[in-house]
């Protein structure tokens, strides 16, 4: 494709969550500060929650690839789960073997008693699940439940929850209340400014190899800002469309009506324009039919008050 043409090694914009991309936005570190701080004092449940596109399955994986090896972890990429099968998840990831007909009064047992073993060993236990609004009411309970279990100075599992907003609505049940409370640090990513998506944009090309000036110009950025609204995998897919159009014409660089070409091409992202005037003419057309639209009105009710 255009990676020769740019002289880049690999593809920028790919939608993987590829923690050697990891930029590092203000509200991406002060995510992984309120995880890694809240950890290491021991909470019970820590709550990430964020729209979609906003970079929380990379904060994720991340936190994932850099907690200190005291931990031991369990991952949950997948949580739509009933409380049987996130049970046996659950064990399966801690090494537990459970029989096929395990009850809650087994998995109880086996799960605390390596629960404990991680503990004497001086390490400790967190379960971390993705796209946790996922997660059927019933099958929150049962995660509640396994929480329950503890020593008389910290609990044996820590359990840290990634989701959109739609996780906060579920938790806001009444049935839920009482995991509800257990939620003691919480952390809501924020979208990007347009400064930052010319970082942001500057930081990915560089690290798929480009060494040239600028490839995305601070406009370009701007309409990038503009279509996305600040949505890192919007961003993404805007960025991968505007550099396939720039290699399309042998461009060296993305110009701005590629990234109003590719914003039209994107149904996630708001349609731009790259100059100003055309703007400028849409407001004052729509301007312009408003005016006569009222002066049609004013007319009809004119004629029909002489009537």
């Amino acid at each position: 494709m255009y990676l020769y043409h740019f002289g880049i090694r690999e593809l920028p914009f790919t939608l993987t969550p590829n923690t050697s991309y990891f930029f590092g936005l203000p509200t991406h570190n002060e995510a992984m500060q309120v995880l890694v701080t809240a950890l290491k004092t021991g909470e019970g449940f820590i709550k990430v929650t964020g729209e979609v596109g906003t970079g929380k399955t990379l904060i994720c994986r991340k936190l994932l690839n850099e907690l200190p090896e005291h931990f031991v972890t369990a991952y949950i990429p997948n949580p739509l789960l009933s409380p049987t099968e996130l049970r046996r998840a659950v064990a399966n990831e801690l090494g537990v073997e459970l029989s096929a007909e395990c009850d809650q009064q087994e998995f109880t047992q086996r799960i605390q008693e390596r629960l404990i073993a991680i503990h004497q060993s001086q390490q400790s236990a967190v379960l971390i699940i993705d796209e946790a609004q996922a997660l059927p009411t019933e099958s929150i309970e049962a995660l509640r439940l396994m929480t329950n279990l503890e020593t008389e100075s910290r609990k044996l599992l820590q359990v840290v929850l990634f989701g959109q907003p739609e996780l906060d609505e579920k938790l806001a049940l009444p049935e839920l209340r009482q995991l509800r409370q257990r939620i003691t640090f919480s952390y809501s990513l924020s979208l990007m400014d347009a400064d930052q998506v010319f970082q942001y944009v500057r930081h990915r090309v560089s690290v798929a190899g480009y060494r040239g000036g600028d490839l995305f110009s601070r406009r370009c950025c701007e309409l990038l800002f503009q279509a996305s609204g600040g949505t890192p995998r919007v961003v993404n897919v805007l960025s991968h469309k505007a550099l396939m159009l720039a290699f399309g014409e042998g461009k060296s660089v993305v110009e701005p009506e590629h990234i109003a070409v590719a914003s039209a091409d994107t149904e996630a992202a708001k349609t731009v324009s790259h100059q100003w005037w055309q703007t400028a003419a849409m407001k004052w057309a729509t301007a312009a039919v408003s005016i006569v639209f009222i002066c049609v009105v004013a007319g009809l009710v004119i004629m029909e008050k002489s009537a």
